[in-house]
Parts: structure tokens; sequence; C-alpha cells
């Protein structure tokens, strides 16, 4: 069973926040919370403005109006590296691991920020640690690895900044069932080393299996929240998105 953390402050709120795709309206007053220590999922079909959300968060895109809140600051607008230094990593859709550079490389990559080589190490052995498949890998270019192993790759280089918010996009996609509650787990270990993890994932039931929280969208709006469990007993939830 899944341990709930004892809410403070949020690290994170999403105040009322407005997204526009040129004359397509994509985000209609969203809000959102997530409190240090929880994984929060947002849930929704294709096109709901799931992975629109995550990338306001993470600098990428920014909102016609509303304010993205991190640890009681504003960082509307902030500059994705800026938002990065701030201790907000965004593991990307589709892993976009750099297929020509070796697995130590694309790691490296996630670790730009950091100057202390012996900080680096310590990050690179704790990847290591929970990914043991990239070390032995370590020097193979990142292209020639299976799609699960992607998938590890780019959730280590994520860390590799060791972050306090982890911004999750559809880590499960094209992935084999074995893999995924293997994915899964790894985020839950995650998470309970101290990681807060906004999850966005289509396979709606083994989210809000590891997640304490949810959000459904649909079509740019916030339709439910909740905790996992009253997500998963939910009937409309359930036709809608576990098949029930």
């Amino acid at each position: 069973m899944k341990e709930k953390p004892t809410f403070l402050q949020p690290i994170l709120e999403l105040r009322d926040v407005h997204f526009y795709y040129g004359g397509v309206h994509a985000l209609k007053g969203i809000s959102l919370a997530l409190h240090p220590g929880e994984i929060v999922t947002v849930i929704g079909a294709n096109g709901a403005g799931k992975s629109t959300t995550l990338r306001l968060i993470s600098g990428l895109l920014k909102p016609r109006s509303g304010k993205v809140i991190y640890s009681g600051s504003d960082i509307t607008g902030l500059e994705p590296e800026k938002v990065a230094a701030l201790g907000i990593s965004h593991c990307p859709e589709g892993r976009q691991v750099f297929g020509r550079l070796t697995v130590i490389q694309n790691l490296l990559i996630g670790a730009y920020l950091q100057k202390n080589r012996n900080e680096i190490q310590r990050e690179l052995d704790r990847v290591f640690d929970i990914f043991p498949v990239l070390k032995e890998r370590r020097r193979q270019y990142a292209g020639t690895l299976s799609g699960g192993e992607q998938e590890m790759l780019a959730l280590g280089r994520a860390l590799m900044s060791r972050p306090r918010l982890l911004l999750l996009d559809e880590p499960s996609l094209g992935l084999a069932p074995m893999m995924v509650e293997a994915i899964f787990s790894t985020i839950a270990s995650i998470n309970k080393e101290g990681t807060t993890i906004l999850l966005v994932e289509q396979n709606a039931s083994m989210a809000l299996e590891v997640a304490h929280r949810g959000y459904v969208m649909e079509t740019g709006q916030v339709l439910l929240e909740g905790d996992s469990v009253q997500l998963l007993a939910n009937d409309g939830v359930k036709r809608a998105y576990l098949g029930g």
C-alpha cells in the first residue's frame, strides 16, 4: 500500500493556466497542485493537454495567462535552463535519447548544470544502481538499445541533475507489459528516495496504482481530481480509461 506523504506547502501549483496553439485553445484554465513527496498522475485521452501541461511547467511553452508556482515562487515563462537549475527535470514523451551518442554520453548531458566531478560520479553511480543494464551498456550507442532500455536511459538522464521534481511524459509508451511493470516499479522507488513526481500517462490503471493522487483531463480541462483509490473506483473513470 502506498504511504501518503505529509502534505506541506505545495512544491508546484498551476493556477488557471490557459494556452493556445495558434487559434486552438489547448488548455482552458487548468489548476493543479503537487506536494513534496507525492506522485501525482494526469490521465486522459490523446489531445487532452497532458503533455502541453508538462511543457509549460518546464518552460518549453509559455502560457497565454495563469501562473506556474514552484516552491512558492512564480516561474511562469522562465527559460527551460533556468527551470532545470531550480530542480525540475523533464523526461519527455518518446524518450528522445541521442542515438549517435553512447549511453554514458547521454547520461552526462543530464548533468550539464553540475560542475563538480565528484557529484557527477555520485549521480552516475546512483543511476547505474537503479538501472544496472545501463552500466553494462555504458559504451553502447543509445540508438542500438531496446525501447525499454531507452526509457531507462531517458529516466537516468533526467535523474542526473538530482531533481526535486521529476516530470514524466508517457514512460510506458510502446513498451512490452513486463517492461512497463519494471518502469513503474522504478518510478515508485525513485519517489521513495524523496523525488516528487508528476506523471502523465495513458496507461491509467498502472498510473493510478503507483500514484497518490490523480487528475483526469479532457479537451484542455480538469474534469476530476482525487486520491488514486477514489479515481480507480469511479465509474466514469473505469468506463473511459480502465476498460470497465
